[in-house]
């Protein structure tokens, strides 16, 4: 009899290599390194240049640190390598949880300062970015103390035991019910029906939802019907449109722009290729250094028009996509190979392996700020056997482009993917 476990992630962040390198001082900054370089390369990996692409590294991420805490051996090595981890789980569990305090004190600062502002009359809203972690597991299973520790307290991911072997159907609603509920109702139905059955012993699953107002509003009055070029036809969108001091670098190939959300600790980074088609060129050259380069551009005064898009695409499934990025030991492959003996007892015929890593996204952007959400799920079975210009740059955003919802301190990214075309929702 063979059992799984699976893992559902939502959301993006950078990735760190500390093969070779000193890390960073700064925790926050050593996670953020890792989420952002695991983010690009599954850009690599699964975005598609005719289509529209999203991805939460952040939460992908996340999920999968939380599975690396429960590997051993050469799973172990593999997920380190492919993850963009140190070797050592409490380390990464220790930069993980300093990641999640920084976020959580951007959100506190917002808050403070929306009730500042209501005493003088002001309304703006506060930041709200709310990231949840949970394992559902089979009950009775020999899961371990310690690992179940370290998750609770590093990762804020209590275990809620279910019954996978009599009601798997059942397991997953309550599952997808619980993201629904803490992604607002965005990310609904993450995990397929039947993905999960009676040999399904550990679901780890991270969920992320982001709302925010810009730090500069766009007009609804400036918003106009504008052309935007995708590849060789032309599609007529809604264009907003802004004059403020931004973030704004000028690299080979392509033009960088930064708008703050509320506050100034979130920002969303704008990667436009100089030539019309020229995404896939810029994007294939895109690594987790220029992300954390952009995430602190000098300020120039810009005039941006911008579409307005909404992306939400269909669950996507993971699993090849780390498979072809070399992290093949965890989903058994070859046979045997598996070792996640700190989450479960291994025995010859009775051991853990990924069955499945689910990811969900969503996002909306238009004139007063952006709504994101993301949510991603690892499922688990066990097997037998500068100087202001006087002069404002403008910068049309009017053919396809990377953007990423970026924690500015840190440089990681909450989001990432690319814009083809906005008038597409779902691809």
């Amino acid at each position: 009899m063979s059992r799984f476990f699976a893992v559902i992630v939502a959301g993006m962040w950078s990735v760190f290599s500390a093969l070779g390198q000193t890390p960073p001082a700064n925790p926050a900054s050593v996670a953020a390194s890792a989420v952002n370089s695991l983010g690009v390369d599954l850009l690599h990996q699964t975005g598609r240049i005719g289509g529209n692409t999203l991805l939460s590294p952040y939460s992908i991420q996340t999920a999968l640190a939380m599975t690396y805490a429960g590997a051993d051996g050469a799973t172990r090595d593999e997920m380190a390598r492919v993850l963009h981890l140190q070797t050592e789980a409490m380390q990464v569990a220790n930069h993980f949880s300093a990641l999640q305090r920084s976020l959580n004190e951007v959100v506190q600062r917002s808050v403070q300062a929306v009730e500042e502002r209501k005493k003088y009359g002001g309304t703006n809203d506060a930041i709200t970015l709310d990231v949840a972690s949970r394992l559902f597991g089979q009950q009775g299973y020999d899961f371990r103390p310690a690992f179940l520790e370290a998750l609770k307290t590093k990762y804020n991911a209590p275990l809620e035991p279910l019954d996978f072997r009599k009601n798997a159907g059942g397991a997953t609603k309550t599952i997808n019910d619980w993201v629904a509920q803490q992604t607002h109702q965005r990310i609904v139905g993450l995990i397929p029906a039947g993905a999960l059955d009676a040999l399904t012993r550990l679901v780890l699953v991270n969920a992320l939802y982001f709302k925010a107002p810009w730090e500069h509003p766009f007009s609804a009055s400036a918003t106009k019907n504008l052309p935007f070029w995708t590849g060789k036809t032309r599609e007529v969108v809604p264009m907003m449109s802004v004059q403020k001091s931004f973030g704004y670098v000028k690299e080979s190939g392509a033009t960088v722009v930064s708008l703050p959300y509320r506050g100034g600790e979130l920002q969303f980074l704008i990667i436009l290729p100089d030539d019309t088609n020229g995404l896939a060129k810029v994007e294939a050259g895109l690594t987790a250094e220029q992300l954390a380069k952009w995430a602190n551009a000098p300020a120039r005064d810009v005039k941006l028009t911008l579409p307005k898009f909404k992306i939400e695409p269909p669950t996507m499934p993971l699993g090849e996509a780390l498979q072809m990025m070399g992290m093949t030991n965890a989903f058994d492959i070859p046979p045997r190979s598996a070792n996640f003996d700190l989450m479960a007892p291994r025995r010859p015929n009775d051991y853990l392996y990924i069955s499945r890593v689910f990811h969900k996204t969503f996002i909306s952007v238009d004139e007063k700020g952006t709504e994101a959400a993301a949510a991603t799920a690892v499922a688990m079975a066990a097997r037998s056997a500068m100087m202001r210009p006087p002069q404002a740059v403008e910068v049309n955003v009017d053919h396809p482009f990377i953007f990423a919802i970026q924690h500015r301190a840190s440089g990681a990214c909450l989001f990432l993917g690319h814009e083809v075309n906005p008038r597409l929702t779902y691809l």
